[in-house]
Order: structure tokens, then sequence, then C-alpha cells
């Protein structure tokens, strides 16, 4: 197995490198986009509460590699051509985008109505409250199960090794395929996710605590 890191590391590391940016992008994204989802889906005006529903209802109920596939193989039929890069990153942030939302929706609804009344009677606009009142006591109430969004999110990213992202699953099956080494490869593969998603966890844990 050793063998096997030591005349590939270039390969590997590739793959790890391309899964370190897909999922920091991901990540990013995703929370800012389900967050605002979150806070439309909560909104008074029935309007916005409908979209938001919509759009979780389709992100959630889709498979993520259906999500993948359609922007690496339909959108650019129609629209613009990606790479596989591409077209995973941006499958897995709205695939992902749809969960936080109702994370952080269900973190909104648990803080009181009287903290939104307060806010408003002392002067705030809707979205003034839920920026600097509601939205800093939601997070900290969702830090468990964003947690856990998080880490399903690095996992997740292996989804690019099926529209050719290059990750790190991907070059898992291309040293798999070229060495025939099957089970020291992807044990190798599944040591460098331990290598991501431990410390997040970890992490997350420890802000919990905190």
């Amino acid at each position: 197995m050793w063998s096997l890191l030591t005349d590939n590391w270039q390969t590997f590391l590739i793959g790890f490198w391309n899964t370190v940016c897909c999922s920091i992008l991901a990540l990013i994204f995703s929370l800012i986009i389900g967050s605002g989802f979150a806070i439309l889906e909560t909104n008074p005006n029935k309007f916005w509460r409908t979209i938001a529903k919509i759009y979780i209802e389709i992100f959630r109920n889709i498979p993520l590699l259906v999500i993948a596939m359609i922007f690496y193989l339909v959108i650019p039929q129609f629209w613009f051509k990606m790479n596989g890069f591409t077209a995973g990153t941006i499958g897995l942030t709205l695939y992902t985008s749809a969960f936080i939302a109702e994370t952080v929706r269900s973190g909104i609804e648990s803080v009181g109505d009287g903290q939104m009344e307060g806010a408003r009677s002392n002067g705030m606009t809707y979205w003034q409250a839920m920026r600097y009142v509601i939205l800093p006591q939601a997070f900290k109430i969702v830090i468990p199960p964003l947690g856990n969004q998080f880490v399903n999110l690095i996992k997740n990213s292996s989804v690019l090794a099926f529209v050719a992202g290059f990750d790190l699953m991907y070059q898992g099956d291309v040293i798999a395929s070229s060495t025939f080494q099957t089970i020291p490869t992807y044990i190798i593969v599944g040591l460098f996710y331990l290598i991501l998603t431990l410390p997040l966890s970890y992490y997350m844990q420890h802000l919990e605590n905190k």
C-alpha cells in the first residue's frame, strides 16, 4: 500500500486538492443559498414562502447524481458548456443548500416569537431583525446538524467521479484500473477522506461546546 501511494502520490494529490476545492466552494455557497431560502421560507409573504418551498422540495427529492448529470450533460446542450468539476460543484451546492435551508429554518422557528416582535418594536425592519437578532441565535442552535451537513457534503463530493471532475474518487478509479490494486487504492482514498472529515467533525463539536 505504501508503494502504491508513493508511486501515484501526484495523482492522489491532484484528486485530494480538487476534492478540497470543490468542498470549500460548495460549503460556502450552499450555506449562503440555504440560509437565504430558509429566511424566505419563514417570510410572512406567502409568495416568497412558496418560492422557497418549491426550490427546497425540488433539490431535496432529486438524487445528487441526477442533478450533477443535468449540469454536465443537459445544460450545455441549451446554454453554455462547463467541465465536470464545475458541473459537479454546482450540483453539490444546490443539493446541499436545500438541506441546509431546512436545517436553518428549524433553527429560526425555534427562536421565540418575542425576539422578532421586540426587534420590530425597536424600529428594526424584518431583514434587520433577522440579521442581527434571529439568525445569530438560530445558527447557535443548529450547529450540530449543520456540522453533519458539512461532513456529508465532503463525502458527497465523490459525485465528481461520475462527471469527470478529477476528484479524489475519480483519481482512485484511474489508479485502481491501471494498477489492478483495487482494495489498497480505495483504502488510501478512504484515508484521504478521513483527513478531511475528522478535523471538521471535531471542530464542529468544539464549536458546539464553546
